[in-house]
């Protein structure tokens, strides 16, 4: 199957489920959670869903939210695209924005010692 197919099914069943999460009624899934990436396998069975989660510490109750409701949130992506197969869905939490604010905060710092390296040279 061409991978440019994938990556378009991977971002229509990402648009759709982040309006789905939106009108989901379990107390875990509530506040900011956001789809940041679904990975489709080629077969079109399996989609891995990422999800990011502002409060971390609600990150497991989220994932578990979401992991009771996958069966509810399949049936409405099937209505939602004309797929053959819906993919089964497998929720993984993201920490790639934490990820990204960890290397930002070393690249300052070592800006911060080229610049007392370079104020110290000129000395």
């Amino acid at each position: 199957m061409s991978s440019n197919r994938i990556h378009r099914i991977n971002d229509e069943i990402q648009r759709e489920l982040a309006s789905q999460i939106r009108n989901l009624k379990d107390p875990r899934v509530s506040g900011m959670v956001s789809i940041t990436r679904v990975d489709t396998t080629n077969d079109l069975r399996y989609a891995r869903v990422y999800v990011s989660v502002l409060e971390k510490t609600r990150e497991a109750d989220v994932l578990k939210g979401l992991k009771s409701a996958s069966g509810f949130l399949r049936r409405e992506l099937g209505h939602a695209l004309q797929l053959r197969y819906t993919p089964e869905l497998q929720f993984t939490g993201d920490d790639s924005i934490q990820h990204g604010a960890h290397i930002l905060e070393l690249l300052r710092k070592e800006e911060e010692k080229d610049a007392a390296r370079g104020a110290s040279e000129e000395e």
